[in-house]
């Protein structure tokens, strides 16, 4: 069972009650540690959560504001919350040392790009460091991603010694050095050792270690090996994006009382987050995550230029735009989640995944009157001469206006949500709700 959909049926179950008796919160209680269970988040976790719960709604005192049902999903919440995850730990965004551990398959150089990524984004200078003299190819990988982010490399291609390597350190001039080290496909002595030699030649104000969330509540063992000998600072959990085992690896490294700073929710360079516990669990729980579609939002639009008049009305020509757009805001998916929109349309879902490149040929092969005014197209052969000049079938072109059109119906239902709308002015102030809504259209 995907942890998503177990958890976000229990609740929806939950809510859906009129009136809750002891047997109806153990039935919702069960199907949490189903949920969480099969997420393979270690099943002791899981039990002494639910009972926790019981215990606090069987015999604490319900506060009279409340009533039962919001305080049983409202202490669920709280403890699904602390079980993946806890507290926010703070980013400083300062000089700093940070020395990248992890295993083979864990996504550990990619990650290193990520963070270099994540750290010039937020205005430091950043140097990659290559210490891995084993694994081939690891040197040009590096090299090729420092490239790709904007930060400089440092590393000696085909050198054995270490000790030459980390002298590199002494020509550093940026903000933030990121060194990745050599990985295994198990944690052994010889590993354990490398680490130690790099750990007392550069002295890192971080050690971070990388995971992959498919391998679920073994993230722990791993945590526990690197701890025992070099004293972790963080975590940061690969592969959040199509893992069922996410919630496991979560639980099993917060375990280790080593905190999760940052997790990958994609492939790309940029699908790099600071973990919060909160917004996970939200996300799992379908609540909306405002700040960051916002934030996703106004950066996807200053990288393609969007101005405010390619918002005013939804067209071919301003979809186009947004269209472009949408690449820089990952998955579909992802942001239709942030907005708490949980039964959405498979094949709107997979509109940005899968056809958007299609998308933009058949908009390419409109005329600059057809992208103005959508409404033209109802007219006879103007459908088939953009099928012929796009080089594809009638039936794709005539699918491509049907799922504008239901893009469209779904993103102006938000407007006349009331119940969205409250909750955007938690998060944003009341000011603020109409101008975003007015702006934001299908991507």
């Amino acid at each position: 069972m995907d942890i998503k959909k177990g958890l976000k049926e229990a609740f929806r179950k939950l809510s859906a009650k009129v009136t809750l008796d002891k047997e109806s919160i153990k039935e919702f209680l069960k199907e949490v540690q189903i949920a969480l269970i099969s997420a393979d988040v270690p099943v002791k976790l899981v039990f002494e959560l639910t009972k926790k719960i019981e215990n606090s709604v069987f015999e604490d005192k319900i506060p009279p504001a409340i009533s039962l049902k919001e305080y049983v999903l409202k202490k669920t919440y709280d403890e699904l919350c602390q079980l993946l995850g806890g507290e926010k730990p703070t980013i400083e965004l300062k000089k700093k040392k940070i020395l990248l551990l992890g295993l083979y398959g864990s996504g550990k150089t990619t990650s290193a790009a990520k963070l270099a990524y994540f750290y010039k984004n937020r205005g430091l200078s950043v140097g990659l460091l290559c210490a891995d003299i084993d694994r081939p190819a690891a040197y040009e990988q590096l090299e090729q991603l420092a490239k790709k982010v904007g930060a400089s490399f440092y590393g000696i291609k085909n050198e054995k010694n270490l000790e030459k390597i980390l002298e590199l350190e002494n020509q550093v001039k940026e903000d933030v050095l990121i060194i990745d080290s050599a990985g295994r496909n198990a944690f052994d002595q010889e590993m354990a050792e490398q680490i130690k030699r790099i750990e007392q030649k550069i002295k890192p104000d971080e050690k971070i270690l990388v995971v992959s969330a498919d391998i679920g509540q073994i993230a722990g063992q791993q945590a526990k090996q690197f701890d025992q000998v070099l004293k972790i600072t963080a975590i940061f959990i690969t592969k959040l994006d199509g893992s069922g085992k996410g919630g496991g690896a979560i639980a099993a490294c917060h375990q280790t009382k080593v905190p999760i700073m940052f997790i990958g929710t994609g492939e790309k360079i940029d699908q790099i987050e600071a973990f919060d516990s909160k917004k996970f669990v939200g996300n799992l729980l379908g609540f909306p995550d405002f700040e960051s579609l916002i934030e996703k939002i106004k950066q996807a639009a200053e990288k393609e230029e969007l101005k405010m008049e390619d918002f005013e009305s939804l067209d071919f020509e301003t979809f186009y735009k947004q269209l472009k757009a949408a690449k820089n805001l990952g998955p579909l998916s992802n942001v239709l989640g942030m907005l708490g929109l949980s039964e959405v349309p498979a094949d709107l879902v997979q509109l940005s995944e899968q056809k958007l490149k299609k998308y933009e040929v058949i908009i390419n092969s409109m005329t600059k009157k057809e992208r103005k005014n959508p409404k033209l197209l109802k007219e006879s052969g103007r459908i088939e001469r953009i099928a012929k000049g796009s080089g594809l079938k009638v039936e794709e072109v005539r699918e491509f206006i049907a799922q504008f059109n239901k893009m469209e119906k779904l993103f102006s239902g938000i407007k006349k949500n009331r119940g969205l709308q409250k909750r955007l002015e938690k998060v944003l102030g009341s000011k603020k709700i109409n101008e975003i809504l007015d702006n934001f259209k299908p991507n």
